[in-house]
């Protein structure tokens, strides 16, 4: 599969869903779709939605590189947590504990730790 578009077409065909069933579940037309598999230019949103529903890796959707469906790395994760940040509401307790946590200093995050150390003791 060189390109996206045979990508997107494999992913399609293997969800086992019509056109119009696939385009519904991205929020995009049926006719959307059959341009996409054949000529289309994903936008970034519509990547990483299909990635999210369809539990394929990004780097293989855009690329080809690697196996669609090997298990996420914690980079994987760090980007989908990333990218769902965007995509839901302005000023959510996520968007406030992300840019909280990125404006940390070194003895902030050393502290952190501790904290979260004496957490999982106390757990055990």
């Amino acid at each position: 599969m060189e390109t996206i578009n045979d990508r997107i077409g494999f992913v399609l065909e293997r969800s086992g869903k019509t056109k119009t069933a696939f385009g519904e579940s991205l929020n995009v037309s049926q006719q959307y779709i059959s341009k996409l598999v054949r000529t289309g230019n994903p936008s970034e949103l519509l990547i990483d939605d299909i990635c999210e529903k369809y539990h394929i890796r990004k780097d293989w959707l855009l690329k080809g590189e690697g196996d669609p469906d090997q298990p996420l790395d914690r980079q994987d994760e760090i980007a989908k947590l990333t990218a769902d940040l965007f995509k839901g509401e302005k000023n959510s307790f996520k968007e406030r504990l992300i840019f909280a946590l990125a404006n940390l200093d070194e003895s902030e995050w050393e502290l952190l730790e501790k904290i979260a150390e004496k957490i999982a003791k106390e757990k055990d």
